[in-house]
């Protein structure tokens, strides 16, 4: 109910806008009336009566004092009488047709807005994938009909743009992969030359450690493009066997600073990619890690709120400013010593984390722990029942 008044306001507004006009209209011309009809009624009776008691000098009546009086008096009470009926019964009139005056003015608010609220329809049901879909509002040229045609307009170059961005990305991908590929294989031939030399090797690995880490930062930036993107594919999934796969993935101790896993885990489904949403875990956990301390923790928890799966993920680690917190979840931003920087590495961990769980329609925020770390926190919506 209250999200019917609140879908109405406008509809409202312009109802009640058209009755208080209406009612401000009709008492001004009530007033107008009361004044012009007492005028007429002192002119033509009251007056009237007055020449009739007080006659011309010529004309002799004889008629007692008190009958004068009374007949006067009278007239006047017959004309206020007239008066009091008068704005009583134009008052009753004026509230009746000021009720049916809302209801009109209603229906005609309703007729002009509902152009716009096929416009606004339209415009909540278009999405990355049905940018092809028109309002097309017919009807006179008007100001609705300009608006409608201008938001057709503005679909149109938006459908134009998300092509070109999708076929940009996809020649990118072919672009940008191939020389790299075709770098690391010749790599690593020349690495199996039984000819080829210690310096040479030594060289060639320097390259192939270069090559990889572009590779990297390639798959991060194109894969951050189509995060950003509505997703294509979405079914139930299960976050808890997502979670155990990346934590296969993972091995925590054969980094230079193992670090200690605690988990509590339980069984929730969401609607979404599962390959997206398996490197958004992915990158939680490798950040988690990456930026520790030698023999640190990290505590992952999945858990259901409500219609909200959150994940939470928090590690020990170097202390963060709690003001720079959000400046981590920037592209090429990443943690230097207690310092936000934006170079020594590409830093699209939890940038492409954030893109992947806007795609998902979810919010991720983090906080700077009090003895150094982060606690991140991811939270999805459920799928419906």
């Amino acid at each position: 109910m209250i999200s019917w008044w609140r879908s109405r306001r406008l509809r409202l507004r312009l109802t009640l806008l058209y009755g208080g006009l209406f009612i401000l209209a009709g008492s001004i011309l009530l007033w107008l009336t009361y004044l012009i009809l007492a005028e007429a009624l002192e002119q033509q009776f009251v007056m009237g009566a007055a020449k009739i008691v007080n006659p011309p000098p010529d004309v002799i009546v004889r008629r007692p004092a008190v009958e004068e009086v009374r007949f006067v008096g009278d007239i006047e009470n017959r004309a206020d009488n007239v008066l009091s009926q008068m704005v009583h019964s134009s008052v009753l009139v004026m509230i009746l047709v000021g009720v049916v005056a809302l209801v009109l003015g209603y229906v005609v608010a309703d007729r002009a807005l509902r152009p716009l609220e096929r416009v606004t329809e339209t415009a909540q049901r278009l999405s990355e994938s049905t940018l092809h879909e028109r309002i097309g509002l017919g009807g006179p040229p008007d100001e609705v009909r300009r608006l409608a045609d201008t938001f057709d307009a503005m679909l149109g170059r938006l459908h134009r743009v998300f092509d070109a961005q999708r076929r940009f990305i996809a020649n990118a991908s072919h672009e940008l992969r191939t020389p790299l590929a075709i770098n690391r294989t010749v790599l690593e031939v020349s690495l199996e030359e039984p000819a080829a030399s210690e310096d040479l090797k030594a060289l060639a690995r320097a390259l192939l450690g270069t090559n990889a880490r572009y590779e990297r930062l390639i798959e991060g930036l194109l894969l951050l493009a189509q995060s950003e993107q509505e997703l294509t594919v979405r079914r139930p999934v299960d976050l808890e066997q997502v979670v155990r796969a990346v934590l296969e993935q993972i091995d925590l101790q054969s980094r230079k600073r193992p670090v200690t896993l605690h988990q509590d885990l339980r069984p929730v489904l969401v609607e979404g990619d599962p390959l997206f949403l398996e490197r958004c875990l992915f990158n939680l956990l490798e950040n988690a890690t990456k930026y520790n301390v030698r023999d640190g923790e990290i505590w992952l928890a999945l858990r259901q709120e409500g219609d909200s799966a959150v994940i939470t993920v928090e590690n020990t680690g170097p202390p963060v400013p709690p003001y720079e917190v959000d400046d981590l979840f920037e592209p090429f931003s990443r943690m230097q010593g207690d310092r936000v920087r934006s170079y020594k590495g590409s830093g699209l961990g939890l940038s492409i984390v954030r893109a992947i769980v806007a795609a998902h329609g979810g919010e991720v925020g983090a906080v700077a722990r009090r003895d150094g770390g982060l606690r991140v926190t991811v939270t999805l919506p459920c799928e419906a029942p």
